[in-house]
C-alpha cells in the first residue's frame, strides 16, 4: 500500500519533525495502550500532543506494529502488517461518506526481515465510547437522538455492503453537538465489504444488540425503526425484531450450557 499523508497535516507534522517513517518510528511516546503482544509480534498506541507554528496544539494517535500481520488470500503465508487492512477500511468509509477515525499519516516497511507499520489519525477530542455514555442518566430526548445518531451512522455502512465486524458500543464514539449527536466508527481492522446488505446487517445488528446493555426494549426498538426508516411496526420490521431477539437467547443458552 502506497504511504499515505493527509495534505491539512503536513505542515504540522514537518513543523514537529514527523516527515518520514523513521521519524515517526523512532519518536519517544508513552503508551496510551501497552503493546499487545500477539500475531507473532506486537501493535501499540501512543497518544501525541503536537503545535503548529501558531502555537496551536493538536493531538494525534499513534499506532505502531512490528511483525503484527494477518494472513490474506494474496499473502497466505508472510501475511500483511494489520493496519495496511485498517488503513485500508479507513479510506474506504471516508470517500463514501461513513464518519469514521480521520486519517493523518500511514506507511509500512520492512527493515531487517521485519514488517512494520505506522498508522496515524485524529484525535477524537470530545467524543466518548457509546458504552461509556450508555452508563449516563440521559433524559428522554438526549437518548432519542443519541439512539438516532447511532442507526443513522450504522445505516450509511451497511448501505454500502460494509461489515463493520466488531460492531460493539465501545467501537462507535459519539459527542453531543448543538441539539443532536455525532458518532463516529473506530476499530475497522476487521471491516470487510459483503455482497448482500442483509448479511452486514444481521450480523452487526446481532452483535449491537448484545453489547448494548443499557438500552431497554423501547431503545432497541426505537433504533430499528430509525436504520430501517420505518415509523409503523411493519411485518418485515417486526420480523427482524423477532430474529435478533432470537439470536440473542440463543447466545444466553449456549452459555448457561457451557457453563454447567
Amino acid at each position: 500500500m502506497q504511504d499515505y499523508l493527509a495534505d491539512n497535516w503536513a505542515a504540522v507534522l514537518e513543523h514537529n519533525g514527523l516527515k518520514t517513517f523513521d521519524d515517526w518510528w523512532q519518536r519517544e511516546v508513552e503508551w496510551f495502550e501497552e503493546p499487545n503482544y500477539r500475531r507473532g509480534g506486537w501493535s501499540g498506541v501512543s497518544r501525541l500532543e503536537l503545535e503548529d507554528e501558531e502555537g496551536n496544539k493538536q493531538t494525534i494517535f499513534i499506532k505502531r506494529q512490528e511483525n503484527h500481520v494477518a494472513k490474506t488470500i494474496w499473502h497466505p503465508i508472510k501475511g500483511i502488517p494489520t493496519f495496511i487492512r485498517e488503513m485500508q477500511n479507513i479510506l474506504k468509509l471516508k470517500n463514501k461518506g461513513v464518519a469514521a477515525l480521520v486519517p493523518v499519516y500511514f506507511a509500512e516497511r520492512t527493515v531487517d526481515g521485519a514488517q512494520r507499520a505506522v498508522l496515524v489519525t485524529e484525535s477524537l477530542d470530545g467524543f466518548t465510547p457509546l458504552d461509556e455514555v450508555q452508563k449516563e442518566s440521559l433524559g428522554y430526548n438526549a437518548r432519542r437522538k443519541l439512539i438516532k445518531s447511532v442507526a443513522n451512522l450504522i445505516r450509511r455502512l451497511h448501505a454500502q455492503h460494509l461489515q463493520h465486524n466488531c460492531l460493539y458500543p465501545k467501537h462507535i464514539f459519539v459527542k453531543e453537538v448543538g441539539s443532536v449527536y455525532e458518532a463516529r466508527l473506530i476499530d475497522l481492522e476487521k471491516t470487510k465489504r459483503r455482497f448482500f446488505e442483509r448479511t452486514a446487517m444481521v450480523r452487526d445488528l446481532d452483535s449491537l444488540n448484545r453489547h448494548a446493555h443499557g438500552w431497554s426494549s423501547a431503545d432497541r426498538l426505537f433504533f430499528l425503526h430509525n436504520y430501517l426508516g420505518s415509523k409503523k411496526l411493519t411485518p418485515a420490521l417486526r420480523d427482524f425484531w423477532k430474529k435478533l431477539l432470537g439470536r440473542r437467547v440463543a447466545r444466553y443458552k449456549n452459555r448457561e450450557m457451557q457453563g454447567r
